[in-house]
């Protein structure tokens, strides 16, 4: 560790990052104006080496993964977002309904993790999204469900006439382990309102998750950015993710979500260069201290990038995913899926040591 802090000190071209630097050498956070340095600073190397720094204090050359599978069990949603293009209205040409039997269909014994999320369906009710979460824990009581993003939990309360706690509490009795921390997207009133206005706000969605965190749930964060953002509402967004998790500790790990246009009402939004993408990931490492993961999620990066982001201070490659649609509708490039075999050889050629893990990071094999 030394001498990376050496390389750091000799190579830095941007002094003003060794601020920041000195400030995470000594374990002290890092404010919202040094969180603006990091963006626009030009110097990605540095920046890259003192993330890389952080997360190897935290993580050693760790760097984990899941064998997981993504369920979305309806297209059919309520709202309508500009930036998403996997929701569609009921009745129009290219809606899904997944029986419990074409769910089961897609799970096997080796998953340690099922990620269950879809739309806003208008007629299912919320005991039909229990009933999701049963069928799957009765088939594979040893596989974590992480169920339901915060958008969904607050549709839950409105159909259901329930407060979000008791919604909750039912969650987690019909077998959900965690919540994703999809729904995030940007925390940004006004920029939320250009791109999503239908959706839950900024702080429902906080509160969710606290009290998620307060029934025993833990949870993701995530946010989209590439689209409408300015610097100021990205390094906003960690921060209250940051004030939340010093309240209730209930964050396992941060999710940076690269916009998708292709296929979106944003379609005509410039896309940002790919050191923004890697400035982002380091910004996540260097400012959520308390976070214990930062996650490099290929489905948006794509796999070379988010190879390199494991070098920006992500300790996390995600997880198989076999098959995933939100994100793939909206027009990402990357597989559908991937094998344990790929994860292990992706890690291991950018420098660190495999680790499967479940759901809740603990650890189930390392590869040395």
């Amino acid at each position: 560790m030394a001498r990376l802090l050496e390389n750091i000190e000799r190579l830095c071209r941007d002094k003003s990052l060794l601020e920041i630097l000195e400030k995470v050498e000594a374990g002290k956070r890092i404010s919202f104006v040094d969180g603006l340095k990091v963006l626009k600073s030009d110097d990605l190397n540095a920046i890259g080496m003192i993330a890389d720094y952080v997360k190897r204090k935290r993580e050693g050359d760790k760097v984990y993964f899941v064998v997981n599978r993504h369920v979305n069990p309806t297209n059919i949603c309520a709202i309508s977002c500009k930036f998403c293009a996997f929701g569609k209205p009921k009745g129009a040409a290219g809606t899904y309904e997944m029986t419990f039997d074409e769910i089961l269909a897609g799970l096997n014994e080796e998953l340690r993790e099922v990620h269950v999320v879809g739309g806003l369906h208008p007629d299912w009710k919320f005991e039909h999204y229990l009933d999701i979460v049963r069928v799957i824990k009765n088939a594979y009581p040893d596989t974590h469900v992480k169920a339901y993003t915060a958008v969904e939990i607050d549709w839950f309360s409105e159909i259901s006439g329930l407060s979000i706690e008791d919604v909750l509490i039912k969650m987690k009795e019909a077998g959900v382990d965690a919540l994703p921390g999809g729904g995030a997207e940007i925390f940004a009133e006004d920029v939320r309102n250009k791109i999503c206005a239908p959706k839950t706000s900024s702080q429902k969605w906080l509160e969710i998750h606290k009290i998620a965190h307060q029934v025993g749930i833990p949870s993701n964060a995530t946010i989209l950015y590439g689209h409408l953002e300015k610097y100021e509402d990205v390094v906003d967004h960690m921060d209250r993710l940051r004030n939340l998790q010093d309240e209730t500790h209930g964050f396992f790990a941060f999710i940076p979500v690269l916009f998708q246009p292709e296929n979106t009402r944003l379609k005509y939004i410039k896309p940002f260069p790919g050191s923004y993408d890697l400035k982002v990931h380091a910004l996540a490492r260097l400012y959520l201290d308390n976070f214990p993961h930062i996650k490099a999620y290929w489905i948006t990066l794509g796999e070379k990038t988010a190879q390199v982001a494991l070098h920006f201070g992500c300790d996390d490659a995600d997880g198989t995913i076999i098959r995933e649609k939100i994100i793939h509708d909206a027009g990402a490039p990357s597989e559908v899926g991937h094998t344990r075999d790929f994860f292990v050889k992706t890690i291991k050629d950018a420098g660190y040591t495999p680790v499967e893990r479940d759901a809740l990071y603990n650890v189930v094999r390392v590869y040395n």
